[in-house]
């Protein structure tokens, strides 16, 4: 049994609840999102409300959640590495947290459902992968092959297929759509596996696999630069193959910089290098999947 910091008696304060859901994690998803309104000519006549409730939910509710549900399957673990979380720390005392969750989860799925049917079930797959991410018996983030892709399928590929799906008027989105959401989800696996370099030590005393302990600090960068770089040129290759050049240069050439900076990334110390390419060539890396978007809503 887990226990809690003892603390003064705390009543439930909106702080440390807005901790428990991580805003910083929204981002990514949010993004995608954005990607996803803009791979279709839908978005011309889309209402802005139904935007701003598709933001809604994939960042706050969807991702939050997905935060709630991490932190509180997580608290035996943040309470030797991060004490000061709302869980261990006693400020969200008792099943506070749990409760926090499954509200979350029930208040996003009836977000999704009022946003229509394509929507409905990306959030509905989105959130089943975020329990069996964190929740037993499953706990998929176990193991770092299995957990990367999760996350990414529920950052990268869903997300964006939920924004093309709003903006088409319930529309199955189209092939097309489906192909870079699924090869920047394929990318975004990398980004995962950078992410696990900060917690390699907590994860390796708790008995989680990330890569980084599987494969140690400097290969797991290496494979992180693969599964990166690769996808891009695949994107550039399709673009190509559709006759939308001028995009495609655009992308290779942000690719290009990729290479360059993680060619530095890779002669360095992981810890070192990593916390400042997660700032510029994972920024590269999304901008690239902005001009994918716009690409996607010419005919191919």
């Amino acid at each position: 049994m887990v226990r809690t910091a003892t603390y003064p008696t705390h009543s439930l304060r909106m702080p440390a609840v807005l901790e428990l859901l991580k805003p910083a994690t929204w981002l990514p998803p949010m993004w995608a999102f954005v990607c996803g309104l803009h791979s279709t000519t839908g978005i011309a006549s889309a209402r802005w409300s139904y935007m701003l409730a598709g933001l809604l939910l994939t960042g706050p509710l969807v991702c939050g959640m997905s935060q709630a549900v991490n932190d509180w399957f997580d608290r035996a673990g943040d309470a030797i590495n991060a004490p000061n979380r709302p869980i261990p720390s006693g400020r969200l005392p008792g099943r506070t947290g749990l409760y926090i969750a499954i509200v979350w989860t029930v208040l996003s799925l009836f977000v999704a459902r009022a946003l229509g049917t394509w929507v409905l079930v990306s959030a509905t797959v989105a959130i089943a992968l975020a329990w069996a991410y964190s929740a037993p018996p499953l706990r998929l983030k176990r193991n770092g092959w299995w957990g990367n892709a999760v996350v990414a399928v529920c950052y990268e590929a869903l997300p964006w297929i939920t924004g093309a799906a709003l903006v088409s008027g319930d529309a199955a989105p189209s092939a097309r759509i489906f192909a870079f959401a699924a090869l920047y989800s394929i990318g975004a696996h990398g980004i995962m596996t950078l992410n696990g370099i900060k917690s390699v030590d907590g994860d390796r005393k708790l008995g989680i696999r990330s890569l980084p302990v599987l494969q140690g600090e400097f290969n797991a960068v290496a494979i992180a630069c693969f599964f990166m770089a690769l996808p891009q040129i695949a994107v550039v290759i399709l673009l190509c193959f559709w006759g939308h050049f001028g995009y495609a240069a655009v992308i290779a050439g942000l690719w290009m910089l990729q290479l360059f900076l993680m060619d530095s990334l890779l002669d360095q110390r992981p810890r070192d290098g990593v916390p400042w390419y997660s700032g510029i060539g994972v920024g590269l890396y999304m901008l690239g999947m902005l001009v994918a978007a716009f690409a996607l809503r010419l005919p191919g």
